[in-house]
């Protein structure tokens, strides 16, 4: 049922309605326009293909390395704490104190990458949501090997980084171990000869005793009974002799003397060791990309040519409109 409205004029009007069967009419009497809208704009999107620059991402996946990798840093360890085992170490805080490094660095090379004059893109994330390990490392480049090269640069890089600083740190440690060894060392041999020389300081109190006293010859069956004041038993030729060993003599050192040179040895000797190769254990590789990030061809070529029929459609029937209107 179709009502009418009455114009200031008196004249009926109604309202227009949309015919769809006469817009598909007026496109497909104009189709050549329209297929020209079309083939204009995959036009340009071919120029602009041929002009935007292609990325191609990398991708690598690290984790902490194994015991095996870092096996020479954690004998060093081990020998350096010999003294103080409680306080070495485990295997997995090194591992930890590696990873955790190459991850701080890698990061903030990421950051600095990301505010230089021309950007790159490295983006360090987890590899399994929630998780802190595994990571993945992805690098953005102009070309798919392009983006690995530079990724497995960057890697190794930070790696390298990571052993050099750690290495120095060792030799710290090492230097360091080495001179507290060195003190213990020579704070036992000053204790060694200080008895040493009140020995010999006893010994000639007993034989000036001995003398004034005229006891050539010793008067007692067992010396060993003897203390410091009764020495003088044994006779001036006893103690004499004595004197004489006792000055030419080595040190009398402990057992714990040699214990620290033991260590203090193993210690010097780690210098000539080979240094730990590396930070982190690789899941995955860097991986040469085979699709592109973009531009995405198919789909820009596809977007053109929607947009070109929808550009054509849309000026075909305002043309029209436009006509009819003049022509009423």
């Amino acid at each position: 049922m179709n009502q009418n409205f009455s114009t200031a004029d008196g004249r009926n009007s109604e309202p227009e309605n949309v015919d769809l069967l006469d817009m598909v009419i007026q496109l497909w009497r104009s189709k050549f326009t329209v297929i020209a809208f079309v083939v204009l704009f995959i036009l340009l999107a071919a120029a602009y293909l041929f002009v935007a620059k292609e990325k191609w991402s990398s991708t690598a996946i690290v984790t902490m390395p194994d015991s095996g990798q870092i096996a020479n840093y954690n004998n060093s360890m081990s020998v350096i704490y010999a003294q103080n085992k409680t306080n070495a170490p485990s295997v997995t805080d090194i591992q930890y104190r590696f990873f955790n490094r190459f991850n701080s660095l890698i990061s903030a090379l990421s950051e600095e990458l990301d505010n230089q004059s021309k950007p790159e893109n490295l983006v360090i994330e987890p590899a399994v949501k929630g998780q802190a390990m595994p990571l993945k490392i992805s690098y953005v480049g102009s070309s798919a090997e392009e983006a690995r090269k530079t990724l497995t640069s960057y890697i190794d890089k930070i790696n390298q980084r990571v052993i050099n600083e750690l290495n120095q740190d060792l030799v710290t440690n090492i230097n360091a171990t080495m001179k507290d060894l060195k003190s213990s060392l020579d704070t036992q041999e000053l204790v060694a000869k200080e008895k040493r020389d009140k020995r010999l300081q006893v010994l000639r109190q007993a034989l000036v005793v001995a003398q004034q006293s005229n006891i050539k010859s010793t008067e007692v069956q067992q010396a060993e009974s003897l203390s410091e004041d009764t020495l003088f038993v044994l006779g001036s030729d006893a103690l004499s002799a004595t004197i004489q060993n006792e000055s030419t003599r080595p040190l009398p050192l402990s057992e714990n003397y040699y214990t620290t040179l033991q260590s203090y040895m193993a210690v010097k000797a780690l210098a000539h060791k080979a240094d730990t190769a590396f930070s982190f254990q690789y899941v995955m590789k860097p991986n040469l990309p085979v699709r592109r990030d973009s531009p995405k061809r198919g789909l820009v070529l596809i977007l053109a040519a929607l947009l070109g029929g929808l550009a054509g459609s849309g000026y075909v029937l305002g043309r029209n409109a436009i006509r009819n209107y003049k022509s009423a």
